[in-house]
């Protein structure tokens, strides 16, 4: 028989998954919420991690290859392989499909460490097997029942150019079989979002065109005493396998309320529940946004400290003298017995990297597909567009090793003017956005004209339309790592020792806020006040 061995670290984006605890972000926005009628979900993938982006081209397969597979805990076994598998390109293949995902852990007497498969083997394994999202959910059932499901919980965004899926699994405990699942379809003109907390509750048992789940999905609740149904209440799927509690709602609700208010300020929604107030009811599971939402629209919703809330970040004393945002670990944190917690945003400095993918359904699959890919906090980065079809991946963003700096590692760089900027962030972070401007809105401008050529070239070639798409992205990602360095390079410069220096080479001491100032005088006043001597005669 012949073998692929399967090695976590180079089929998948992130080399070290572990440290992805719970710490993801997405959003599912159906063909009808959106301003052309793509589909679009994104990713954060959060952990202190230097992911390697990976293309892995189409390839056919002899009846006796398997895959050598071995889990996280020691586990290891054998998959079959499939006839053909389709290529990938990060996390979205060459039909337009993608998945992306965030960890809600649930009950975790549920986990199973003698499954085989972890969510990010099933990711992958799943977008080199199905064309369509409702075929990526039967893949990811069928291979779970077979080889068994070694992750916690987990929640998945799956999208096609003409539907969006959210499908919540987690495992049947030590020694168990298969999985206990639920995917819901995204009505038209609505979206959705979930951040590390199970989103779906009630759900329809009779409507397969809009919902699918596990046979065992309520039995198994009831026969463990996850539910009651002589309670008289609906089964829930997020009650019964995902018990909440107010550190869990701040860390995670917070996230799903702040895409919810800016994507539909109508709504008039309440941070209740995210703050844990008893009563408070949880947020839907999706929305009518105001407003139909561009590429555009989805990645600034992405990019998001609660600012002009409450909860803003960039405020308070915690945000220091020039309202940075970051806040480092631990969240959760105690003074004199007393336990605190840090706001947990959407935008965060942990950030490995994430995506924004855009799928299609009138353009050909080479083209109508986009991956809109980043590196670390989705505020400071900035988005290349890597279209499905593609055959290449820039090498700035499948090189670098978290042990050595490398200005050649897109992520170093990225990371290199985020960390910088919370020196001065105030002031850096409008130089940060300017160039991060000048790059997107140049990527999005010409997108219409480098689709047109694609499209012209595909009619009588396809393989130079690829050729074409590759060769732009590749440009694209290799100016982008190209400016940033040049704008860490120009921070630097600028801001030296604290000083200002302007165009014309001058520097200027500017102190602190006055606000922040104040807030020293009321801490510390006396020790920093000057003697005020009288004048002698």
């Amino acid at each position: 028989m012949k073998k692929l061995f399967l090695v976590i670290a180079s089929i998948f984006l992130v080399s070290t998954p572990i440290l992805k605890i719970s710490a993801c972000t997405n959003i599912l926005v159906s063909k009808g919420a959106t301003k052309d009628g793509s589909v679009i979900i994104t990713y954060s993938c959060d952990g202190e991690s230097l992911p390697h982006l990976r293309y892995r081209p189409a390839k056919d397969h002899a009846p006796d290859e398997y895959i050598s597979v071995k889990n996280y805990y020691g586990k290891e076994g054998k998959v079959k392989q499939v006839s053909h598998t389709y290529a990938v390109v990060g996390l979205m293949n060459e039909f337009q499909l993608s998945i992306g995902e965030t960890t809600f852990g649930g009950r975790s007497e549920l986990q199973n460490r003698d499954g085989l498969l972890h969510y990010w083997v099933l990711m992958n394994l799943t977008l080199e097997r199905a064309k369509t999202a409702r075929e990526a959910i039967k893949v990811i059932a069928e291979l779970t029942d077979e080889y068994g499901y070694a992750s916690t919980g987990e929640t998945f965004s799956i999208a096609d150019p003409n539907e969006v899926w959210i499908m919540e699994i987690i495992g049947t405990g030590k020694g168990g079989k298969g999985a206990i699942w639920v995917a819901r379809k995204i009505p038209d003109g609505y979206i959705s979002a979930h951040a590390n907390m199970s989103r779906i509750g009630e759900f329809p048992l009779d409507s397969p065109k809009v919902c699918l789940y596990s046979k065992n999905v309520i039995s198994f609740a009831v026969k463990h005493g996850y539910y009651n149904p002589a309670s008289g209440k609906p089964f829930k799927f997020n009650e019964a396998y995902d018990p909440i509690n107010p550190q869990r709602l701040r860390y995670c609700a917070m996230r799903v309320w702040s895409i919810f208010r800016r994507s539909a300020p109508s709504l008039n929604l309440s941070p209740d529940f995210a703050r844990a107030v008893k009563g408070a009811k949880r947020y839907p599971l999706w929305i009518k946004p105001d407003k139909k939402l561009s590429v555009q629209d989805v990645i600034a919703l992405m990019r998001d400290h609660y600012e002009g809330t409450d909860y803003d970040m960039t405020k308070g004393v915690d945000a220091g003298p020039f309202g940075a945002p970051d806040r480092w670990r631990p969240i959760t944190w105690k003074v004199d017995s007393v336990e605190y917690a840090w706001e947990r945003p959407i935008s965060t400095q942990q950030t490995a990297y994430s995506f924004v993918s855009q799928a299609r359904s009138w353009l050909p699959n080479p083209i109508g597909g986009v991956y809109y890919y980043a590196v670390d906090d989705t505020y400071t980065n900035c988005y290349v567009p890597l279209y499905c079809g593609i055959e290449a991946v820039p090498k700035a963003y499948r090189t670098g090793s978290m042990s050595k700096f490398s200005w050649d590692s897109a992520w170093w760089v990225f990371n290199f003017v985020s960390n910088f900027a919370n020196l001065k962030y105030s002031y850096m972070i409008k130089d940060i956005q300017k160039v991060q401007r000048e790059l997107e809105g140049e990527e999005f401008q010409l997108q219409p004209a480098i689709e047109k050529t694609a499209l012209e070239l595909y009619k009588t070639n396809r393989e130079a339309a690829k050729k074409y798409l590759t060769d732009y992205s590749l440009t694209r990602g290799e100016k982008v790592v190209r400016k940033w360095k040049e704008l860490g390079e120009f921070l630097i410069m600028k801001y030296n020792d604290g000083y200002v220096r302007d165009e014309k080479g001058r520097v200027k001491s500017v102190g602190y806020p006055q606000e922040w100032l104040r807030k020293v005088i009321k801490l510390r006043g006396e020790h920093f006040k000057l003697p005020v001597w009288k004048a002698k005669g």
